[in-house]
This record gives C-alpha cells, sequence and structure tokens, in this order.
C-alpha cells in the first residue's frame, strides 16, 4: 500500500522542509500578484509580516496537517489515475481544491482574536480562490518533489 500524503509530507525529515518549501511558494505568488487584488494580498502580507513578524511561517507550519488533510483525497485520486504532472490534476480541480484548501484558513481566521489578522484576512478572502487557483501548480510541484 502506498504510503499517504500525510506520511510522506509530515513525517519528521521531511515536514522542516516541505514547510520551507511552502514558505517560498508563498513569497513567489505574492511577489507575482498584480492589479487590485494582488495590491489587496501585497497590503496584508506586509501587514502581517509587519505586525507580526515570523507571523505566516508560524501559521504555514500550524496548518499544514490540515492542509495536507484536504490534499489526501486529490492525491489518491491522482495516484490512481494515472495522470502525469499533480499540478496539472490540482489546477483541472481548482474550485473545488481552492475551496478546499481555504476552509482551512477560513476556520483559522474565524476563531483568531487578533483583529488585524481578522481585517487583514476578510480584506482578501473574496480574491483568494482565484489566487490559489493560480498556485495550484506549484503546489502539486511542491508535493511531487517531497512525495517522488
Amino acid at each position: 500500500m502506498a504510503a499517504t500524503l500525510q506520511e510522506i509530507l509530515l513525517a519528521p525529515d521531511t515536514q522542516p522542509q516541505v514547510t520551507a518549501d511552502c514558505f517560498t511558494l508563498i513569497e513567489q505568488e505574492v511577489a507575482e500578484l498584480s492589479g487590485i487584488s494582488g495590491a489587496a494580498v501585497k497590503l496584508a502580507y506586509k501587514t502581517i509580516n509587519t505586525f507580526k513578524p515570523g507571523h505566516i511561517r508560524f501559521m504555514i507550519e500550524s496548518l499544514l496537517p490540515e492542509l495536507v488533510t484536504r490534499l489526501e483525497p486529490y492525491w489518491a485520486d491522482f495516484r490512481t489515475s494515472g495522470s502525469g504532472e499533480f499540478g496539472d490534476y490540482l489546477a483541472k480541480r481548482g474550485d473545488d481544491v481552492s475551496q478546499s484548501l481555504l476552509s482551512v484558513t477560513d476556520a483559522r481566521a474565524a476563531a483568531s482574536g487578533r483583529p488585524v489578522v481578522i481585517k487583514a484576512y476578510g480584506s482578501v478572502r473574496n480574491s483568494a480562490a482565484k489566487h490559489v487557483q493560480t498556485a495550484l501548480p506549484r503546489v502539486g510541484d511542491l508535493v511531487l518533489k517531497h512525495a517522488t
């Protein structure tokens, strides 16, 4: 039986590198944003980094297990489908995958006691699905990097 995505990505030897790669991916995605919604995301990102340095990395570490759980059914289906690239597979299911991943951050934002964080998240949530969908090919590449 093949290892689950949790067993692969959350293994003690692998998880720190996955976290670092997720941080790099987020930095790249934010840097490439443009337009009004991109400016809002950049402002929210800068606000969070200014308000609480290291918070983005901390959030990646704390959200990663649930995000991996949300990716698991897609990974299992991908493995049986014989598709070539996990990023392409995710992109073809972009709306479903992005909403599944965002449900994790939605729950975290709703439970936050930090008004600045809640406001920053709320300001970008409406456009977040599009940005997550854009990132899915890179997310798939990141998963494959550690899973193969």
